[in-house]
């Protein structure tokens, strides 16, 4: 695997790059596709927002099933599924059609992050970390750069380029896939029916069922506060959890989370970690157009400080796990993000430009730093056989922590984005960020002294 390891990681990062890629660049696409379909803005927004609940949901249960089917089928099966998307989705001829493409796309996109971090923890052994690192970096960017490239992409050809342009990465992702990944081990059980019956049905469905209220009581506080599906998504999670509790072969372990609090701690932490950087990411822009009078061109480069510096110290971060551990890491890139957030709120607003870019080069480094280390700290604690489904709930935090930072962006901006505002929502930072910190302080005093990671 050494001398193939860049080929290797070239697949399963032109895969797990779909899904942020195809999540951040359909925003610049909403006022075409609106004007196509005849649509008001609320009902097309829902190509956003219907694509982060059925990630959010997937993430874990493809991991799952790749758990018991084999990384390498799932993750090509993932990338078929994006395919069909790909083609499917610019001939739809009605905004239902254009909703199930999307819907399939994040389906297919989820299952590629779970199966591709189980390969990397099976098949590379050597420098892990760092391995993990060009995944972060991959997110990263597209997360970052995926409006910018919709822009390009909607001018050269409309809407439905946003669709193709996944073909490049699909056909080298499913070439490389193929020829590279090597074989799943046999299964005791192979046959459909063997491994329906190891699948917790009814588990992913209250999980699934519970997800998807609960979400869309979250989504609809900005607007009008849809109660019943607060009170039905948290009376479903209830049951999923008597569930998981009770059956022999849960679809997640309830008690690991009792068992290993570590890893309960990581995916808190990167709640709060993501609730922190999407405030930003979202709310930047707009304070940039709206208060500063930058252009939308002006405040994308502008935003560069910060997500060229994350994707920049990505690297740097997996060479430092991989020599020291988890420990170092987690502490400087908690104490980074607590210190941004005090110097964000006192000196952003007034700071000159070289000023502001500044302290948005110091939020890019933590983000980046504790991107990459929680993603090494959540393979390091989980089991070797939940890897799959363990990293899917990994990216379903992700998603939480983005849709809770739309939320506090609706409540803190409401339809103005002044200074007020923005030192409003320092203050805001200035508490995810000391969560953040507290919750690594706990996490690394528990490591003790054993600092460098041994992989499972």
């Amino acid at each position: 695997m050494k001398k193939n390891r860049a080929l290797f990681l070239t697949a399963v990062a032109s895969g797990t790059m779909l899904n942020p890629l195809n999540s951040s660049m359909i925003s610049l696409a909403l006022h075409s596709i609106q004007k196509d379909f005849h649509l008001s803005f609320t009902t097309v927004s829902w190509l956003i927002s219907s694509f982060y609940l059925a990630s959010a949901v997937a993430q874990p249960v493809t991991g799952k099933i790749g758990d018991l089917i084999g990384s390498k089928k799932t993750f090509l099966i993932g990338l078929l599924l994006v395919a069909i998307s790909a083609f499917g989705a610019p001939l739809s001829s009605s905004f239902f059609m254009l909703i199930i493409m999307r819907l399939i796309q994040a389906i297919g996109s989820s299952a590629i992050y779970p199966s591709g971090v189980t390969l990397i923890k099976n098949h590379i052994h050597d420098r892990q970390a760092s391995a993990l690192a060009v995944l972060a970096i991959f997110a990263s960017a597209m997360t970052s750069l995926g409006p910018t490239v919709g822009g390009f992409l909607i001018v050269w050809g409309d809407w439905p380029a946003i669709f193709r342009i996944n073909f490049p990465f699909l056909i080298i992702g499913f070439l490389l896939g193929w020829f590279l990944f090597p074989k799943d081990q046999k299964k005791e059980k192979t046959h459909f029916k063997d491994i329906l019956s190891h699948i917790d049905v009814i588990g992913i469905s209250l999980f699934t069922v519970g997800i998807v209220f609960l979400l869309w009581f979250l989504l609809s506080i900005k607007t009008t506060i849809h109660l019943t599906s607060g009170i039905a998504g948290i009376l479903f999670l209830a049951l999923f959890v008597w569930r998981e509790l009770t059956t022999k072969e849960p679809f997640i372990d309830i008690r690991l989370f009792r068992s290993l609090p570590n890893l309960s701690w990581v995916y808190l932490q990167f709640i709060c970690l993501n609730i922190f950087f999407y405030c930003l990411f979202f709310g930047l822009p707009s304070y940039f157009q709206d208060e500063m009078h930058y252009s939308v061109k002006a405040s994308g480069l502008f935003m560069l400080f910060m997500s060229g510096a994350s994707v920049l110290i990505s690297p740097i971060t997996g060479k430092w796990v991989d020599k020291t551990g988890v420990k170092q890491p987690i502490t400087a890139g908690s104490f980074l993000l607590m210190a941004g957030a005090v110097v964000f709120t006192l000196y952003f607003v007034h700071a000159p430009f070289l000023g502001m870019g500044f302290i948005m080069l110091i939020l890019g480094v933590s983000y980046g730093i504790l991107n990459v280390v929680l993603q090494a700290a959540m393979v390091k604690e989980s089991p070797s056989g939940m890897i799959g489904t363990t990293s899917g709930l990994f990216q379903t935090c992700r998603y939480f922590g983005s849709i809770l930072s739309s939320i506090v962006l609706g409540l803190v901006f409401g339809k103005t984005f002044t200074e007020s505002h923005m030192h409003f929502l320092g203050f805001i930072l200035i508490i995810f960020g000391s969560i953040s910190f507290l919750m690594g302080f706990w996490f690394t005093s528990r490591l003790g002294n054993k600092a460098k990671i041994v992989y499972r």
